[in-house]
């Protein structure tokens, strides 16, 4: 066994497959669909006329949303090789420390909109005591914004896998 492993165990097989790769995409793309399913199933409800309460979703509640949706995309932008790269292997210098500065961004941004969203959930429906229906409009927040994190993870790590596959078609 090398000397240089960080851990004990090998490394699975199975993460070096292309399909692992595919099924990560997949798997980022469910969780972010579903996320943002959850809460537009939730401002809806709360438009219609089965709601018996005068409470309604309205930009509050879409506001950490789209501040994790934005973080998403901010993460998702950075190649795992730049957060290391030395000032020779790109244009221009310190493309490493921009690299890890704009990646903490997003992931303030997304922290912030998860935050965000329990705010607005303690605040707007936990604090006035509203019963559980009106309560679900505040609850589809964080769940969304939870979601939306999570596959925001999956993805990184999903597209950012160094396999052996991408090695041999460059050669």
């Amino acid at each position: 066994m090398p000397s240089h492993r960080l851990f004990r165990f090998p490394k699975p097989q199975w993460l070096n497959s292309p399909n692992t790769r595919t099924a990560g995409v997949y798997l980022a793309g469910a969780l972010f669909s579903f996320g943002f399913f959850v809460f537009i199933d939730a401002a809806t409800y709360s438009h219609s006329s089965k709601n018996g309460s005068e409470v309604h979703i309205n930009f509050v509640d879409w506001i950490p949303g789209i501040c994790s949706a934005l973080g998403m995309l901010v993460i998702n932008s950075i190649e795992k090789t730049r957060l290391s790269a030395d000032s020779y292997s790109y244009s221009g210098t310190g493309v490493a420390w921009k690299a890890r500065l704009v990646l903490f961004l997003g992931f303030a941004l997304m922290a912030g909109g998860l935050a965000g969203s329990v705010a607005v959930l303690v605040l707007k429906y936990v604090v006035p005591e509203y019963p559980f229906p009106t309560l679900y409009f505040g609850i589809a927040n964080p769940i969304a914004n939870g979601l939306i994190m999570l596959s925001s993870v999956v993805l990184w790590v999903s597209q950012n896998i160094e396999d052996d596959y991408t090695y041999n078609l460059a050669l």
